[in-house]
């Protein structure tokens, strides 16, 4: 399977505490605002502030793939378990859950042609 992006994702117990403390005290760049959330960049890759979900210690990765549903059958044949089989979610995204053995939830994801971050938003 091929990944194409990944970005480390936190579910923080106080969005608006770890929102300033990585934007003002780190002082990362945003690389994008969502209204539920908040996308920075990382050097080569990104973190992800969710404002929604579940908090989770020690976070988050998400992993982009070309194609959820056939990264389930190839990992299934492998015989990894999956938490969450691969299915769209209300925001449109295809996603997958699977969990490694320290207990880190990996969010394997497939985004669609037509959803919003396929859009280019230069002006």
């Amino acid at each position: 399977m091929e990944i194409l992006a990944s970005r480390m994702l936190i579910r923080p117990a106080d969005y608006e505490r770890s929102l300033t403390f990585y934007r003002d005290e780190i002082g990362l760049a945003i690389a994008r605002d969502y209204g539920a959330g908040t996308v920075f960049y990382a050097g080569q890759s990104l973190i992800e502030i969710a404002g929604h979900g579940a908090p989770t210690a020690g976070g988050t990765m998400w992993l982009q793939v070309r194609d959820v549903y056939a990264a389930e059958q190839e990992l299934t044949g492998r015989g990894v378990p999956i938490d969450r089989e691969a299915r769209q979610e209300p925001w449109g995204l295809h996603e997958m859950h699977v969990t490694d053995p320290d207990g880190t939830l990996l969010i394997f994801v497939q985004v669609p042609e037509t959803h919003p971050l396929r859009r280019d938003n230069r002006q």
